[in-house]
């Protein structure tokens, strides 16, 4: 089944992003409209098909269009630099692409598209997602046609989605939570979805004012943004039902802070890989289970451990809604045997409440956005006053953790930090950049000359205090 197909048919707005409204048949016309756009591009089964753009109505037509064609849609995310975003399009394949205006400066970086470019084999795939690996070089998760249906399944059971659901949408549909864990659900129930461009506190609340959402999904940065904004004590929430979230441990107060206004928060725990409704803590139990992530989705099989015979480990998740590799990457052991080993930490009680702990991969998650310290550690040993480096996720009250960097001087040499500083510029994406950057004579190390990243964090914690 295509993905517009999951659709209603109707007058009735189902989807407004600012500019217009579209109906339920509208979406459809327009998907099809796009859909000859696309061909008349090239776009077939199995090519790659890139988006480059804020929030809109035509970015989900370009997606239900791709589904239509049997090809491959690549959001791609705007925040990235040029260099990253080279690198991710050259990755993926891209047949056609298209960027917003006002990103045209940023689609310059980005490689010409392939000739010949078309696998057939692939044409069972949709939505070519990219996140960070655990190399620090860019990693797309392959999900096809079924598994964002199981996920529009196991989204919509999870949060009562139904026709008088109205979603009122901020997050980037660059990434999968954007995308999939309300705005397609929502469609797909018969619902309305809001779109805005891009979070911007001042427009959350205009539209909770005026537009009247029954939910809406955030992440703790922009939760945080909210609770500190000068209209939060005085804004009228009562049309929100429940709130969701995700993407990282999400801080107690913060849930208290919308708990005392009325508004439960739900959580959604998952990753790009498992599309990403995992582990879901539903409206009606959002208030007595505060922090905790729930239990498994519809469909969906969690263990922790090899074995799962412990009540604390690595959470690893076997689901239809699951992606069915990387690309380029068919055999990577992450999904070995089926089960997808997200490098996450969870602990389950009896009744089978899951609460993450924490992470044993080195992933810095800061203000929803994924961050591999070998990013900023590559990059930092361009410099060449700089013989060793090693980035580590810190505690911050506004994003949940930001990048810090330790740096080891080459021998005899003085590293001009502001010099170093401006090795990222146009490196990485401004969000990547470390917060602060600390010079030490040596870093912590295993035995066998690892770095020991835990005992970094907190030596760097310390020096903080």
């Amino acid at each position: 089944m295509r993905l517009d197909e999951r659709l209603p048919r109707g007058a009735s707005v189902a989807l407004d992003d600012g500019r217009r409204g579209w109906s339920f048949d509208g979406i459809h016309a327009g998907a099809e409209a796009a859909a000859r756009r696309l061909a008349g591009q090239g776009i077939g089964p199995g090519a790659a098909f890139g988006w480059l753009g804020l929030n809109s109505a035509d970015m989900l037509l370009a997606l239900m269009a791709c589904s239509r064609l049997g090809a491959r849609f690549v959001p791609l995310n705007w925040r990235l630099a040029g260099a990253e975003l080279r690198q991710i399009a050259t990755h993926a394949g891209l047949s056609a692409w298209h960027a917003d205006a006002g990103f045209d400066a940023l689609a310059g970086h980005a490689p010409a598209p392939p000739p010949g470019a078309l696998d057939p084999a692939a044409r069972d795939d949709l939505l070519l997602a990219y996140t960070s690996g655990t190399t620090g070089e860019p990693r797309g998760a392959l999900h096809t046609h079924m598994a964002m249906q199981a996920n529009i399944d196991a989204a919509i059971d999870a949060q009562g989605l139904d026709g008088a659901t109205r979603t009122l949408a901020v997050l980037p549909l660059f990434h999968v939570g954007g995308l999939c864990i309300q705005v397609l659900p929502t469609l797909a129930a018969g619902g309305v979805v809001r779109l805005q461009p891009r979070f911007d506190p001042d427009a959350w609340f205009d539209d909770v004012a005026v537009w009247r959402p029954t939910t809406s999904l955030l992440v703790p940065a922009t939760m945080r943004a909210l609770v500190e904004h000068s209209r939060w004590s005085r804004s009228d929430l009562s049309s929100l039902a429940f709130i969701n979230s995700g993407s990282q441990i999400v801080p107690r107060a913060l849930i208290d802070a919308f708990h005392a206004r009325g508004v439960p928060v739900c959580q959604v725990y998952g990753a790009t890989e498992t599309g990403p409704v995992t582990l879901v803590l539903r409206p009606q139990e959002a208030l007595t289970h505060p922090g905790g992530v729930g239990r498994p989705a519809l469909g969906v099989q969690v263990r922790l451990g090899e074995r799962g015979d412990t009540s604390e480990g690595e959470v690893q998740v076997r689901a239809p809604n699951l992606a069915r590799a990387y690309h380029g990457l068919p055999g990577d052991s992450a999904f070995a045997g089926g089960w997808f080993r997200t490098g996450d930490l969870a602990r389950v009680d009896e009744q089978g409440w899951y609460t993450i702990v924490g992470r044993s991969k080195e992933l810095i998650i800061s203000g929803g956005e994924n961050i591999h310290p070998a990013e900023i550690e590559q990059v930092a040993l361009t410099h060449g006053t700089v013989a060793e480096a090693a980035a580590v996720g810190l505690p911050d009250a506004r994003w949940g953790e930001v990048p810090v960097l330790a740096v080891v001087p080459q021998p005899g040499a003085c590293v001009d930090l502001d010099a170093l500083r401006r090795q990222f510029d146009g490196a990485l994406a401004r969000f990547k950049h470390p917060r602060r950057i600390v010079v030490l004579d040596a870093l912590p190390k295993t035995a066998l000359g690892k770095v020991q990243r835990a005992a970094l964090a907190l030596q760097l914690a310390q020096d903080t205090a």
